[in-house]
């Protein structure tokens, strides 16, 4: 129990200093602005018409970091400081969603994947950790230690499937990001100083994902050891 505190609080301030780190990284490069003078929209728009892609539109939504690529509606969903801007983070933000919409436009495996199982990972993540809890208080404070077991169980296999997802996840952000930085340098879009705060900017950002990956890898691994402790 202590070594699993100990683990998820050093994840914890783990994933704390890469958010501030992200933040901060973006802070920094949307003060540098395109020689080129294009928007976050405009950068999105052109990478779509140069992958031939014509079905996806490129709209605001609000937020920061709410930025996102919606296959089901087919729209890149760019922030409003993304949408409107014109700077080096604005131009990373940008051309990654748009390498979601090139990933579905090329069927990408992993994506095809992620997708696939997004509706019964949605409904794992609701109801994994209420069922876990039902059933530890089962099985430490009553006498029906059988069902609350079972219960248990049944919440690691939830929660597993959200872990899942989330390793699943990894390939299609860094994959996504690939995509866009070959685009943004092919294509001339940014300056080489540009280049480099937007590949840093994208950097600092699949971290994020790598720390919550692990970090419920580490709660899984915690939840299985608890539940085969409690058969011994």
């Amino acid at each position: 129990m202590i070594g699993y505190y100990i683990l998820a609080g050093a994840i914890f301030l783990v994933s704390m200093y890469v958010s501030n780190k992200l933040k901060s990284k973006f802070k920094k490069y949307s003060k540098v602005h395109l020689q080129n003078g294009m928007s976050g929209k405009e950068i999105a728009e052109k990478m779509l018409a140069d992958n031939g892609i014509t079905d996806v539109q490129v709209i605001s939504t609000p937020g920061q970091l709410t930025d996102h690529y919606h296959p089901g509606k087919k729209t890149v969903n760019l922030s409003e400081p993304v949408y409107m801007q014109r700077n080096a983070a604005a131009a990373a933000v940008a051309a990654h969603e748009c390498g979601h919409a090139v990933q579905h436009a090329r069927a990408y495996s992993w994506l095809k994947m992620r997708s696939a199982i997004v509706p019964a990972v949605s409904v794992a993540s609701k109801l994994s950790n209420f069922v876990i809890m039902a059933g530890l208080v089962l099985t430490f404070a009553t006498s029906m230690t059988g069902l609350g077991n079972t219960l248990f169980l049944v919440g690691i296999i939830l929660f597993a499937a959200t872990t899942v997802f989330a390793f699943i996840t990894l390939p299609v952000e860094f994959d996504a990001s690939k995509r866009a930085l070959a685009w943004l340098e092919n294509e001339n879009m940014l300056t080489p100083q540009e280049h480099d705060g937007a590949k840093d900017a994208l950097k600092w950002a699949a971290r994020t994902y790598v720390v919550a990956a692990l970090g419920s890898l580490a709660t899984l691994l915690y939840f299985i050891s608890m539940f085969l402790g409690g058969r011994d």
